[in-house]
């Protein structure tokens, strides 16, 4: 089972990135360009997620971040920001030249997702194992008020090791919280190895649902895939719902796929940021 499960979706996973998705990775090198260093592998894998929450899902107002009746979406795995940064910026939340001061001293943009600087981000993350839990309290308020806004948690799976998200989902899935999403980044590989040899994960799905969670499994950088899983939230009246994601990390660029020397990279040169913009060059009108 472990090899199925790893191997299922090669082929597709493997489909070329459309101009959106190249465009956003753009984003990313430009970001990197200026730093030298951040989680790449991370963020990366995590880009067709979030692109499809931002333009296709969520609820919000870049004008009014704290929006009462918004969808709230947590990067519970907060080294990912990079993608959610890109997104941030071309939604409106903040100028998109400030996407060059990521990781600058007195920059606005720091290597995790801070929620008292940031516009539009929700939870300050990177100690992980956290963000499902506040989701939880989230989703639980929402009920309580009557207000009929969704909660979004994106985990990482190294991330689904943590005894935390296992606690919170047992409790969302008691309280049947059909408010509450999780969106699992299921590459595959966490720091330091393969999930699978760190701490096997399956079967993932069977334990969302003795959670009492609705869960999909859906190819993550598939557009309308995700397009359809997340439109459809909540899948079953009265139940949580979990979308895992099987993903490449690194997705994007030949290298850094798989690769966990990209996981995180310091002193990124320029060569390999001009190898980046190569392989992402998006044909411009």
């Amino acid at each position: 089972m472990k090899d199925f499960v790893r191997t299922r979706h090669d082929a597709s996973l493997r489909a070329p990135l459309d101009e959106r998705s190249r465009a956003l990775r753009l984003m990313i090198v430009d970001m990197l360009a200026c730093a030298g260093r951040g989680h790449l592998g991370s963020s990366l894998s995590l880009v067709e997620m979030l692109r499809v929450l931002y333009d296709d899902i969520l609820r919000f107002d870049p004008a009014r971040p704290d929006w009462a009746e918004r969808d709230r979406c947590i990067l519970s795995k907060g080294h990912g920001c990079l993608a959610q940064y890109v997104l941030l910026a071309d939604k409106g939340f903040f100028p998109r030249e400030r996407l060059q001061e990521f990781c600058a001293l007195d920059g606005l943009l720091g290597g995790h997702p801070s929620a008292n600087k940031i516009p539009g981000v929700e939870v300050s993350t990177g100690a992980l194992g956290h963000g499902l839990s506040v989701g939880l309290g989230m989703a639980l308020d929402a009920r309580i008020r009557g207000r009929k806004h969704r909660v979004f948690a994106v985990l990482g799976d190294g991330e689904c090791n943590e005894g935390s998200v296992w606690e919170a989902a047992l409790s969302a899935g008691k309280r049947g919280l059909d408010n509450l999403v999780v969106v699992v980044d299921y590459n595959k590989y966490q720091s330091y190895g393969e999930t699978s040899e760190v701490q096997e994960l399956e079967p993932f799905a069977a334990k969302w649902e003795a959670f009492n969670f609705h869960c999909v499994e859906v190819n993550g950088h598939d557009i309308e895939a995700l397009r359809a899983a997340f439109g459809g939230v909540p899948l079953s009246p009265g139940k949580p719902t979990a979308v895992i994601c099987d993903t490449v990390k690194g997705k994007g660029l030949d290298f850094a796929e798989n690769n966990l020397q990209w996981h995180h990279k310091s002193s990124i040169s320029e060569q390999e940021i001009a190898s980046m913009r190569a392989q992402l060059e998006v044909r411009r009108a």
